[in-house]
C-alpha cells in the first residue's frame, strides 16, 4: 500500500512495464487541467488550513506550473498530475490522478524544482524516457538543486485521487532526504508507522508518515 503512495510523489525504481495499462499514453491534454479556482482549493486541501491558508498556490496551465498567490509562510501547495509517479508505473499517464501536496519552505526550494520541471517537459511533448534522462543530466548540470535538510510536504487531502488502485490513500506526511538506507528510520520494518522509498531517478528517499486525520479535521481509517 506504501508505493500506491509514494508513486505520485518519486520515481520508483523501474518495473517491468505492464502491457495491460489502460493509459498506454498521454491522454488529450485538457483531460489533465482543472478550472482555476477548483484547483487552488484543492492544492490548499493537503494541509490543515491553519498552514495552507498563508501558503502560496500554483496551478497548472497549459505550459507548466504558474503562481497564483503568493505566501506568507514559506509553503507552496500544489495538485501533482500523473507523471510525477515513475516512468514504469501504470498511472503515469492516468488523467484522473490530482494529488494535492503542500511543501515546506525547504522542500519548495529543493524538491518542487523537479515536480516543475517534469510538467513542462510533458507538457512539451517528451516521452516518459525523454522526461527522466532530461531530469538526470539536470542535476548533473546542477540546474536542479541538490535537496535541502528539512525538506518535507503535507499530503492530508480528503478530496485528491492518487491512483486507480488507491483513491485517496491516507493522509500522510512526507519527509525528503538524500538517498540513505530506510532502515536508518526504521522503516517498513513491522508495527513501524514509517514507510520508506529511495527514489533513484531524483536522487532521494522519501519517508511517509501516516497520520489520523485529514487536513479538515475528520477521522481518517487506521488501515495502512
Amino acid at each position: 500500500m506504501f508505493a500506491l503512495a509514494v508513486m505520485l510523489t518519486v520515481a520508483r525504481p523501474a518495473q517491468p512495464q505492464d502491457v495491460k495499462t489502460p493509459y498506454p499514453s498521454m491522454a488529450p491534454l485538457g483531460q489533465y487541467l482543472m478550472e482555476r479556482t477548483a484547483e487552488i482549493a484543492l492544492a490548499r486541501s493537503a494541509a490543515p488550513e491553519s498552514i495552507s491558508r498563508d501558503a502560496g498556490v500554483m496551478v497548472m496551465g497549459r505550459h507548466g506550473y504558474e503562481t497564483v498567490a503568493k505566501g506568507k509562510n514559506g509553503f507552496v501547495c500544489v495538485v501533482q498530475r500523473s507523471w510525477t509517479a515513475g516512468i514504469d508505473d501504470p498511472d503515469f499517464w492516468n488523467p484522473k490522478v490530482r494529488a494535492p501536496i503542500c511543501f515546506n519552505a525547504a522542500a519548495v526550494r529543493s524538491y518542487l524544482p523537479q515536480t516543475i520541471r517534469k510538467t513542462e517537459l510533458i507538457l512539451a511533448g517528451r516521452s516518459k524516457a525523454q522526461m527522466a534522462e532530461d531530469i538526470k543530466a539536470a542535476l548533473d548540470k546542477k540546474e536542479l538543486p541538490a535537496l535541502e535538510v528539512g525538506a518535507m510536504c503535507y499530503m492530508m487531502s480528503k478530496q485528491g485521487y492518487l491512483s486507480d488502485r488507491d483513491g485517496h490513500w491516507h493522509p500522510h506526511l512526507m519527509f525528503f532526504l538524500p538517498l540513505t538506507d530506510p532502515a536508518t528510520w526504521g522503516a517498513n520494518k513491522p508495527g513501524s508507522p514509517v514507510l520508506g522509498d529511495e527514489d533513484t531517478l531524483g536522487r532521494l528517499t522519501v519517508f511517509l508518515i501516516p497520520v489520523g486525520n485529514w487536513s479538515d479535521g475528520t477521522a481518517a481509517p487506521h488501515e495502512h
